[in-house]
């Protein structure tokens, strides 16, 4: 994949592929009609490759298959074209020597330009992603799901006092303020809109992951809208995975995910003009 630094990779396939979709690779064996994993993900990045702006496997969906699962991976990750970038979406975090393993696991083994991981435990045990130069952390800050109000959405002060905000504002805030070589940026739910706008409020030059849009039914023109950063800032990136990799579960599974692909490709561009605009 490269040792490009991640945000001028991501950045060069934005302007060559003039796209802000990223697809994620989360092969479902119930949904694929009985195909390889590996030979099934080869045909989406070779369908879509000239499409996105980076790709994002999600480790679970490779681990749940054991060893095949990770020959599977393997190979979907060699089928990738060296100028787009790949995102290792395992959301890990631990202390000490066990978060060095999991930033080598991820970093060094598998060679992925970015990894997702979880900020719960604090900032040091996130040191050995935040410590690789040219790599992007993307932090969990206001995840897509339904429950993520339970924890993220607690109002909370800081240790020194002042008006309470929500966690995940001090997540974003905290996260921002982290010392680091790497490129940090935060995953941000288009499932909520009005949080999407506030965290990009407060930061402005930060790269955004926003799944959700889709399956999960976020609305893609509003998280454009409302994830938009400055030109000088950070990119708002939309991840689409189920309804791409999904689109036919027929022999034309990679001509419709290629459909599927530029049909969302397309409407975040128009999403992104309007907002320009507006």
């Amino acid at each position: 994949m490269g040792e490009m630094d991640f945000s001028k990779k991501l950045a060069a396939a934005m302007r060559r592929n003039n796209s802000l979709l990223c697809v994620g690779l989360d092969p479902d064996p119930a949904r694929m009609a009985g195909r390889d994993v590996g030979a099934f993900n080869k045909a989406i990045v070779e369908a879509t490759a000239d499409l996105v702006c980076a790709f994002k496997p999600n480790l679970a969906f490779y681990e749940a298959l054991g060893n095949p699962g990770l020959r599977a991976l393997e190979e979907t990750l060699k089928a990738v074209p060296r100028h787009i970038p790949v995102i290792g979406d395992g959301k890990r975090g631990d202390i000490g020597n066990t978060a060095a393993a999991y930033a080598t696991a991820l970093f060094d083994v598998w060679g992925f330009d970015a990894a997702t991981v979880n900020p719960y435990m604090g900032g040091d045990t996130l040191e050995p992603f935040l410590s690789r130069a040219g790599k992007g952390v993307f932090v969990l800050c206001r995840t897509s799901n339904p429950g993520s109000a339970e924890f993220q959405a607690l109002e909370a002060r800081a240790p020194g006092g002042g008006e309470p905000r929500p966690l995940y504002e001090w997540v974003a805030v905290r996260a921002m303020s982290w010392k680091s070589a790497a490129s940090v940026g935060l995953v941000v739910g288009a499932t909520y809109p009005d949080e999407l706008r506030r965290i990009r409020s407060l930061c402005p030059g930060a790269h955004l992951l926003v799944p959700g849009v889709g399956t999960q039914g976020g609305d893609l023109e509003e998280a454009i809208r409302n994830g938009l950063g400055t030109p000088q800032g950070g990119a708002t990136i939309i991840n689409a995975s189920r309804q791409v990799l999904f689109a036919s579960r027929g022999a034309d599974f990679a001509e419709a995910a290629r459909r599927a692909a530029d049909d969302l490709r397309k409407r975040i561009q128009d999403a992104l003009t309007a907002a320009r605009k507006g």
